[in-house]
């Protein structure tokens, strides 16, 4: 299989960082060019990382016809305007998440005539698989509630995760992880959910939420999230005989082993507790990996514009459920 042109809107420290070097590890990507609003910036961004081009607008980029799918890891508010652009410059997109403000807004996406995923690259990491895999085989029994605190500390006002006009904000940035995780696991989507959110006083973002998200038949998932709270991160499968726990769900270290631990429910002191190492491995060369594979026909996305729209409609109902103070239907 021929590798994938791809090009990269924005030089964003998560695609700098840890999404493009990830990618061009990748047998089928080739990371071909990187846009920014200055072309000064774009050029010293191709030359750390060994990328061939490097244009001074996103429009330049998405007019060169060697450029076969963009990566988009932009602020909130441009992801679906630049993703509608891509589409009708026949780039197929892979886009940060999450991938609107809204589920209206993610609705415009319907139209692409070109693949289009939000980049939840935890739903291609070993650790996610293998673990809903046990929960499948009957592991703990029938799955009950999903738990998820997920946090890290940021106050800097300049950043974009503190922006509440563009997007920033908790459930936005990590919030949109739990949901996911709640619906990845107990494969169904949610009927309803109720939140509790305090906001910065000056920053205006919700710096912890929590929410409680009905998914029926007596499967819950509840979670935490802060922007604010010391950095911790876990996801707790409890079902009717055991309970697995995922230790860096989100973060998983690049390259690394990661390790789920397997409660059999026979003692609280943890003495009924396994640990099962997976084997290293980098979910976003995964994710890039499967992405060029679905351009190229050899197999289907596994997540869509559909999919990314049904975790937008949990999301407005916890913004809701703020509001009003009530549970809100999904």
């Amino acid at each position: 299989m021929n590798r994938v042109a791809w090009g990269v809107l924005s030089t964003a420290n998560i695609g700098m960082g840890k999404v493009i070097p990830a990618m061009q590890r990748a047998p089928h990507v080739d990371v071909r060019a990187i846009a920014s609003r200055s072309l000064a910036t774009a050029q010293k961004a191709a030359r750390q990382l060994s990328i061939p081009k490097a244009y001074g607008s996103y429009r330049e980029l998405l007019a060169d016809p060697e450029i076969e799918a963009v990566y988009i890891p932009l602020p909130n508010h441009l992801h679906v305007p630049l993703t509608l652009e891509a589409a009708r410059a026949q780039k197929h997109v892979l886009c940060e998440k999450p991938i609107a403000l809204t589920a209206a807004e993610a609705a415009q996406l319907r139209d692409c005539k070109v693949q289009v995923m939000e980049a939840f690259m935890v739903r291609f990491h070993p650790q996610w698989l293998h673990a809903r895999d046990l929960v499948r085989g009957g592991r703990i029994g029938e799955l009950r509630a999903v738990q998820v605190f997920f946090s890290y500390f940021l106050e800097d006002p300049s950043n974009i995760r503190n922006q509440v006009d563009i997007g920033g904000g908790g459930l936005y940035d990590i919030g949109c992880y739990a949901i996911v995780a709640g619906r990845f696991f107990h494969e169904s989507e949610p009927r309803r959910a109720v939140a509790l959110v305090d906001r910065d006083r000056v920053l205006r973002t919700d710096r912890t939420t929590s929410g409680l998200v009905d998914f029926g038949e007596g499967r819950f998932l509840d979670f935490t999230v802060s922007t604010q709270c010391a950095p911790y991160q876990r996801i707790q499968l409890c079902g009717t005989r055991g309970r697995i726990e995922i230790l860096i769900p989100f973060n998983a270290p690049a390259g690394g082993a990661t390790r789920i631990l397997v409660d059999d429910g026979s003692a609280l002191d943890g003495s009924g507790i396994s640990v099962e190492t997976l084997p290293p491995c980098d979910q976003y060369t995964l994710q890039g990996e499967a992405f060029s594979r679905a351009v190229r026909g050899e197999i289907t996305l596994p997540y869509g514009i559909e999919d990314a729209i049904l975790n937008m409609r949990a999301i407005d109902a916890v913004f809701r459920s703020e509001r009003s103070g009530r549970f809100e239907d999904v």
